[in-house]
Formats: C-alpha cells, sequence, structure tokens
C-alpha cells in the first residue's frame, strides 16, 4: 500500500505518488496516470522542461541508470519521435522515445532502465518497508511540455507492458487498486494505492463489478486503457434517451469510454454531454441559474441555503448490468467562495473518447483486475482507510 497526495494545494487536478528513482535514491513526485504507460521523469540535460518541485534527475548520479539501445527488442514498446531528437541511426544508439497525451502534453527523451523504490506499508502489519524494483522501464524525458503541475513526471498505470503496474505483476500479480480521499479533506488525509488484491476490499458488501472491454482486434497488443461498456445514464432515476451507438467503440480505436485517474472532470462525447445537461436542466428546481460561468455549465446559485442541497441522483449502467451511482459531491462540484455549483463534467465530440475522471472516482475503493478483465468499485470513506 502506497500513499497518495492530491495535487489541489499545488492548482493541480491530479493525484501525486512518492517514487525513488536511482541508486543512491533520488525523491520524485509522479503523477499517477491509469490513462497511460510509459512512466518517465524529467532529466538533465532539459532542453524543454517545465517547472517543477525540486532537482531535476540526474542520469550521470545514478550508478544503476542504464540506456536501452536501438537494437534491443523493448526499444519497440515506444514511438519514435519525429525531428528534432535524432531517430535511430546505429544499433548501439539510445533508443529515443515520443509520448504524448489527449490534451496536447508530451515527452521526448531516451528509454532506458532505472531502480525504483518505492515507500509501501505492508497492510498486514502495517509496517512500512521500502521495496526495490530494478530494471524498471522509463523515459529519462529531455524535452517535456504540459499541464503537469508540481510533478516531476508521470506513473503510468494502464493496461500495457510499459506500465508501472505491468511491471511488477510478477511481485503482485494483476491487479491494484487505489481510493482516492475527496480534494477538500484537509492535507493530513492521504488517499491510497494497493498493488496486489486487497482482501478487504473483495469481501466488501457493496464491491460490484462491471467487465473491461478490450479495444480494438483480439490479434492487436493489449490496449492501454481500461475501456468499460456504458448501456445507459440515469439522471434524477430517470434513463436518458442516449442513443446506443454513443457508446460503442468502434475497431479503429474511436469512442468507447475509459476509467482515468489521470483524467480531472469527466468527459461525455456528444451527443451524451448534451443530452445529460439537459436532464439536469429540467430536474433540478429552486436554484438560480449562474449565466455565462466560464468552462462548466450549467452552474447554479446556492447562496443562503443552508444544509444539503436538493441535486438530482447520477448513475451509469454498464452493458453486463452493473450500476455506479454516484454521491452528488462527485459529479456537482462547489466553488468557494462565489456559493456556485457546477456540473462537474465536460463534452467531447462524437468521435472522441467518454472518461470517468478522478473528482468522480472520489470515495470509492476502485480495483483494476486485468486477469479477470473486470473493474470492481466500491462506496468507502477513503479517508478512514
Amino acid at each position: 500500500m502506497a500513499t497518495l497526495e492530491s495535487g489541489v494545494s499545488l492548482g493541480s487536478g491530479e493525484y501525486f505518488m512518492d517514487v525513488f528513482i536511482g541508486t543512491p535514491p533520488k525523491h520524485f513526485s509522479l503523477i499517477l496516470d491509469t490513462g497511460s504507460d510509459l512512466n518517465w521523469i524529467q532529466c538533465l540535460p532539459c532542453h524543454d522542461c517545465f517547472e517543477q518541485s525540486g532537482p531535476h534527475y540526474n542520469p550521470e548520479k545514478s550508478n544503476s541508470y542504464k540506456n536501452i539501445t536501438c537494437s534491443d527488442p523493448r526499444c519497440h514498446l515506444v514511438s519514435p519521435p519525429s525531428p528534432p531528437a535524432l531517430p535511430c541511426k546505429t544499433i548501439d544508439q539510445t533508443c529515443p522515445y515520443y509520448y504524448w497525451y489527449g490534451d496536447s502534453s508530451n515527452t521526448t527523451g531516451d528509454f532506458a532502465l532505472e531502480t525504483f523504490t518505492v515507500n509501501l506499508t505492508n497492510p498486514s502489519n502495517g509496517k512500512p518497508e521500502f521495496k526495490k524494483v530494478e530494471n524498471v522501464m522509463f523515459g529519462c524525458g529531455h524535452w517535456n511540455r504540459g499541464l503537469f503541475h508540481g510533478a516531476s513526471g508521470l506513473l503510468g498505470l494502464g493496461r500495457g507492458p510499459l506500465s508501472f503496474s505491468s511491471q511488477l505483476q510478477s511481485l503482485y500479480g494483476h491487479s491494484f487498486s487505489y481510493c482516492l480521499v475527496d480534494r477538500n479533506s484537509n492535507s493530513s488525509v492521504t488517499s491510497k494505492l494497493i498493488f496486489g488484491e486487497d482482501e478487504k476490499l473483495l469481501k466488501h458488501p457493496f464491491l460490484n463489478f462491471t467487465t473491461l472491454i478490450v479495444g480494438k482486434e483480439e490479434s492487436a497488443p493489449v490496449d492501454t486503457f481500461y475501456y468499460v461498456q456504458i448501456k445507459s445514464i440515469l439522471v434524477g432515476g430517470e434513463v436518458m434517451n442516449i442513443p446506443e451507438e454513443t457508446w460503442v467503440l468502434s475497431s479503429e480505436g474511436s469512442g468507447g469510454t475509459i476509467v482515468d485517474s489521470g483524467t480531472t472532470l469527466s468527459y461525455f462525447a456528444d451527443p451524451a454531454y448534451k443530452i445529460i445537461k439537459e436532464g439536469f436542466l429540467r430536474k433540478v428546481k429552486g436554484y438560480p441559474i449562474v449565466e455565462d460561468f466560464p468552462i462548466l455549465d450549467p452552474c447554479y446559485n446556492v447562496s443562503g441555503v443552508v444544509g444539503d442541497l436538493e441535486l438530482p441522483s447520477f448513475g451509469i449502467v454498464f452493458g453486463d448490468g452493473a450500476v455506479w451511482n454516484f454521491p452528488v459531491d462527485n459529479y456537482f462540484i462547489k466553488l468557494e467562495p462565489d456559493d456556485v455549483v457546477c456540473l462537474a463534467m465536460l463534452g467531447t465530440p462524437r468521435s472522441g473518447l467518454s472518461i470517468i475522471g478522478n473528482y468522480q472516482q472520489q470515495n470509492f475503493h476502485i480495483m483494476y483486475d486485468t486477469k479477470r478483465s473486470r473493474l470492481g468499485f466500491a462506496p468507502t470513506k477513503c479517508a478512514d482507510m
């Protein structure tokens, strides 16, 4: 079990994990991302880097750093960069990589091996132990651009072979889980990431499972994303009239819905987003609408309201019959000091992915089980774990 911290104080909607990299180990704070595979950190020499807290990683100061060469079969696991960085010219050259994200953030650098040390607590006896994992494939990023406020890089927990969770399978098996505390908790309360099966979670009376579906054709390599099959959306208990094809993952890999710890708000592809929004507009009564509020919509003025707000329920029904019902705090965001609440969802184009983001996952213990190809979710007061 590892500890995660919310990045709210740094102006980030992400959750961070402390990892010690290299020999001797140096401390770095990495964004936890189930929507990507590559682990990477900002590396010297930094040709184009974003601001981070603490110094950059220096491969020359670590005894355990090893380059992966162009002749190494592992080099095929990453995409080569287009210029300015050079492609593989000679077999003993360092394998270059390029990796990009949906919001146009990207990283380019050298693909390499390094020792990662993680501070884990043994759940059976509560004792902390430093777990050393040697020869972790990672990106030593010399050109990095994007919205990675405060972090030194990223810890990928996707389904592909490059991810940290995939590289830890020999130690902990094919599942991991996390429980994200709500963003407004004070900083002494931390979220938890658990590698391996959590016996307590499996005995949870309200644990629900839905099937993880595989993207693309069976012959293709394992996809990065954790896809789930949405059948319908409930607003205030009513099934929204969203065309079923909206949720279909095409053979080209467009459409579909993923569960992603590295995206903050949830995104729904059109026309789903528009129909969900209209559902809320019809059902929210008694709070005046705030016109032209930036980004989020609809927003309501709730000044002077004492106690719980009366807002419609929201749930997702999956193709296999599982239902995920969310507490109001997971899909409405209260913006202080404005006394405004807004629907914490955004739209994407019809061809885009729908994403269940980390804001919607707060206070659920969520389990990714690739062996049985299922996603588990159980309502949990994460602060008490």
